[in-house]
């Protein structure tokens, strides 16, 4: 992908700068004025203060929060979040209780010096994602013309348009595409992420490893065809291995996760990975319950002898970890998207867990280690490793998207460097 324009190329000195971020962050469930989890907005701090030290004018910062679908709804109000801001940048942080309009830009239009302004959920704007949901369930689309005057009024908040959501960046949403604005930038979190991609997609050290997880082979297609493209070794793992297992080896999987659609593609995979001489790991034992909880029986069971029926596989087993490992401990480049296991219980997560230890000690040890965000990026935070890999993606979907080889509306509308 070619280089986009960031934030620090940028003169901002006397200019006011539109700031797309990510506060999109977890509220209490009684009480929607709490935040439980500030990790959102300490990630974005960087970028303003650097900002703010450079001499801008003004900060407009504008975001989502759930999944309000183009209606107010009180509770996904930005309100509580101004005050959090406030708090950690220690200055003033005036809130504006719309995105757009005539108050906002008005507000917006000859700040003093050094201003930090928040906007109300652009979400609450049905223009904001161009489809939405009113109050008694009616499937909302917007209109052509009001999404310009969306667009438009955005455009007059501000003279620098600077984009640090990545985790939305797969979005075409109208505060994701800075229309109207001439300098169009990445902040420091878009800037880390695309870096990040670019160093194991585009000129990777090799050998390259693709660790892939996850459920279900359909979901996964793109990804997969795309990596085998791209990598030497790729370790398939977590619920769609049985996938593979089933129509590779014919092995017997139980009660484990099928999928039907998925299964149809597994020949074309296998096909493919022979043609460009990429070796596919599977596991080759397991752990087994008779049930999807910690209250089944457990057991293990390997490839030869297949898994007995009224058992399902929740995790692989010793060696198959040890042949991860090995993968691992070969690679200079790796890529992982998707858990080994069901991680997120205690008895499952053996797999996930070992898998995690080889990837830290192959990158303090000099290989590059990219986490591709959702679950694999849970697992990082539930073992403490966010620091410890190369980069852990914030991005589910987005990271998603750019592994499977897909531009980012996002990333393409930014300026090119």
């Amino acid at each position: 992908m070619p280089a986009k324009l960031k934030i620090e190329d940028v003169d901002v000195s006397g200019k006011r700068v539109f700031m797309r971020v990510d506060f999109n962050v977890p509220q209490d469930k009684k009480d929607p004025t709490i935040i439980t989890n500030t990790q959102r907005i300490d990630g974005a701090l960087p970028t303003i203060k650097s900002v703010l030290e450079r001499g801008a004018k003004s900060v407009v910062l504008a975001s989502h929060l759930g999944r309000p679908d183009g209606c107010v709804v009180e509770k996904f109000s930005l309100k509580p979040v101004a005050k959090i801001v406030e708090e950690k940048l220690g200055k003033p942080v005036t809130f504006l209780s719309d995105c757009c309009g005539a108050e906002v830009e008005a507000a917006c239009e000859d700040p003093a010096p050094g201003s930090v302004f928040l906007l109300e959920n652009l979400r609450f704007h049905v223009e904001e994602e161009g489809k939405g949901v009113d109050a008694e369930g009616t499937k909302l689309k917007a209109d052509k013309e009001k999404v310009t005057e969306f667009r438009a009024s955005i455009r007059k908040l501000a003279d620098v348009y600077c984009n640090d959501a990545f985790g939305t960046a797969h979005r075409a949403h109208s505060s994701m595409v800075g229309e109207g604005f001439d300098v169009k930038c990445s902040g420091g979190l878009m800037s880390k992420e695309l870096d990040a991609f670019a160093k194991v997609l585009d000129s990777p050290a090799k050998p390259v490893l693709a660790i892939l997880g996850g459920a279900k082979v359909s979901d996964k297609i793109q990804l997969i065809m795309n990596m085998l493209d791209k990598v030497n070794k790729m370790i398939i793992g977590g619920g769609m291995a049985y996938t593979f297992l089933k129509v590779n080896d014919g092995m017997a999987i139980g009660t484990s996760l099928y999928d039907e659609d998925g299964a149809k593609i597994v020949p074309d995979i296998m096909k493919k990975a022979q043609e460009l001489g990429v070796e596919i790991i599977l596991p080759v034992d397991f752990t087994i319950s008779s049930k999807f909880g910690e209250d089944g029986e457990v057991k293990t069971a390997t490839k030869e002898e297949g898994i007995p029926d009224g058992f399902m596989g929740l995790d692989c087993g010793e060696k198959s970890m040890a042949m991860n490992k090995k993968a691992v401990d070969e690679s200079k480049t790796i890529i992982w998207n998707g858990p080994m296991g069901v991680f997120e219980m205690s008895k499952f997560e053996v797999g996930t867990k070992a898998l995690m230890d080889a990837v830290v000690a192959a990158t303090s040890a000099g290989t590059i280690t990219v986490i591709g965000g959702g679950d694999t990026a849970t697992a990082c935070k539930k073992y403490d490793t966010e620091d410890k890999v190369t980069h852990c993606s914030t991005g589910g979907g987005a990271s998603l998207e750019l592994l499977e080889g897909k531009e980012l509306p996002g990333v393409v509308a930014l300026s090119d460097k």
